[in-house]
């Protein structure tokens, strides 16, 4: 027959149970420590596409500008062929990098950017999704360079959000200097 032993089932000590205890905390405090960080970082692929988006918008923006000689409200900037003031170029305004005086990109103003060289310092803020503190920051620089032997116009756009920042870069040509927004 059976002894005592061989029927008597043997269970988990106290001592198992708390070890057992223990070591599923711990492995769970790792999987949720795991979790929170992948939730607070979720929202950093969009706030990283809707800067790209800001800066593709701002540098296409620049780039649609016309490069001219002269400033485009000079009387002759539709004629000239060089960067000069007299006969072959400019009236009174050779164009040059940044703003005319009274220029700005607001919405609405009576002198708005008319060039690529205007928004050399260009900063701006803005929240794409509208409303509340704005979340990014862009600024604009524009300098003269040469392209293949000629003149061109290096603009670098660069968008903040928070830590990150991104850069895109483009180039402006004169090759079709006396065309006018």
């Amino acid at each position: 027959m059976f002894s005592r032993r061989q029927q008597h089932q043997r269970g988990f000590t106290l001592i198992e149970l708390v070890i057992f205890i223990v070591i599923v905390s711990v492995a769970l405090a790792g999987v949720l420590t795991v979790l929170n960080i992948t939730a607070k970082s979720s929202a950093d692929p969009m706030m990283r596409k809707q800067a790209l988006a800001i800066a593709e918008a701002l540098l296409e923006e620049v780039t649609m500008q016309p490069y001219t000689y002269c400033d485009p409200d000079d009387a002759t900037a539709a004629t000239a062929t060089s960067a000069v003031i007299g006969a072959g170029g400019c009236t009174t305004t050779i164009e040059a990098i940044g703003p005319e005086s009274g220029e700005s990109r607001s919405v609405g103003s009576s002198s708005p950017f008319d060039n690529v060289n205007d928004y050399d310092g260009l900063s701006t803020t803005t929240n794409v999704a509208g409303g509340g503190v704005a979340k990014y920051t862009a600024n604009v620089t524009v300098t003269s360079t040469t392209l293949n032997a000629g003149p061109a116009l290096l603009i670098n756009v660069s968008v903040n959000s928070g830590s990150e920042t991104i850069s895109l870069e483009g180039y402006r040509t004169r090759y079709s200097p006396n065309t006018l927004p």
